[in-house]
């Protein structure tokens, strides 16, 4: 099977000989494995079942080596640059809870597009998915997340406008998206804390709930599989996710919720990918505690199919080299030999 076929098996909940798998690195990381295995496309030298491709208003990682120590984004917010991740934002352009003089940024601006026209999604093997933006995350990237939280109870009306305009722009992007034909979409959307989401579920399904839809419904008017990222412990949204038709859930981040409660309570309704400990097992454990986590979540988490193996988050500068090697031979040696059913 391809890796496409396995992902596909995936979502229709098979078991399969082997298990989907994805990782995303940080450049620390990609730089270590890159130099192991002496190959310049990890993705292909790995066989990662998942492509993700799309639209860039600023590079993902921007080095400061490159762009100095920030960098402004399409929509006016300025990032601290890094070596070692994405950076974070240190000023947003909405000081106060109005657009009143706000430039929103062109969806379809052909600097935004030029990454995707280097893109050739003929005859590859792996599942596609075109990343079409996110919602709550970027409101409050604009606006500040402090901010943005007090704005639910003091502005709820600006939140409402500032979500329906971020959705507008996440529309055009998948539409024009959807033209060249992926096999799905992703949408990244940060909604919880460690240990709760950042807003009540009551909240969550006012204001972020309906635009989710939107994109979901869209996506699935065109035939698209979707793939929704949100770290955090997100468990009390699960079922509105599964309301929405959303098909696969990530990253599963163990130490935010109970990745096989989730299994058991919701793992026949949608699929999951993640669930390998980032903050605990890939840092701080051996190569050997590395191996036994990933052969325990892809027997538990894979049962009935629904899973995609993948860490918790992109792996990080902190993962030692041997745990980078144990976790890929792993996931990528773990099989179901002899077992081949569906799960429905």
């Amino acid at each position: 099977m391809t890796a496409r076929d396995l992902v596909q098996a995936a979502l229709r909940h098979e078991e399969t000989e082997r298990l989907p798998y994805n990782l995303m690195f940080s450049p620390p990381a990609e730089r270590a494995l890159r130099e192991h295995y002496d190959v310049e496309d990890l993705h292909e030298h790995l066989g990662i079942s998942l492509f993700l491709f799309g639209c860039a208003g600023k590079p993902l990682y921007a080095s400061p080596d490159e762009f100095g120590p920030t960098i402004t984004d399409e929509w006016g917010v300025v990032w601290a640059t890094s070596h070692i991740d994405r950076g974070y934002p240190v000023r947003h352009p909405l000081a106060e809870p109005t657009l009143t003089g706000y430039d929103f940024p062109d969806p379809l601006d052909p600097k935004r597009w030029a990454p995707v026209h280097e893109v050739n999604l003929s005859g590859r093997s792996d599942f596609t998915l075109a990343v079409v933006g996110d919602l709550w995350e970027r409101a409050h990237f604009v606006r500040g997340l402090d901010a943005l939280l007090m704005d639910l109870r003091s502005a709820p009306g600006f939140v409402h406008e500032l979500l329906d305009r971020v959705c507008e722009y996440c529309l055009a992007t998948l539409e024009r998206m959807a033209a060249l034909r992926p096999d799905g979409v992703f949408i990244s959307d940060d909604y919880g804390f460690q240990d709760r989401l950042m807003m009540s579920p009551r909240d969550w399904r006012e204001f972020v709930k309906p635009r989710l839809g939107r994109l979901l419904s869209a996506a699935q008017g065109h035939g698209l599989a979707t793939m929704l990222h949100s770290c955090g412990n997100v468990s009390a949204i699960v079922p509105d996710l599964i309301e929405l038709g959303l098909d696969i859930l990530h990253p599963i981040q163990p130490e935010a919720i109970d990745v096989f409660a989730l299994k058991r309570e919701f793992g026949r309704d949608i699929t999951f990918c993640g669930g390998i400990s980032t903050q605990h097992t890939l840092p701080f454990g051996t190569p050997e505690d590395v191996r036994c986590e990933v052969i325990e979540k892809a027997e538990r988490l894979g049962a009935g199919g629904g899973y995609i193996l993948e860490p918790g988050i992109t792996l990080q500068a902190d993962v030692p080299l041997p745990n980078l090697i144990a976790l890929i031979e792993a996931a990528r040696g773990h099989g179901k030999e002899g077992h081949h059913t569906n799960s429905a």
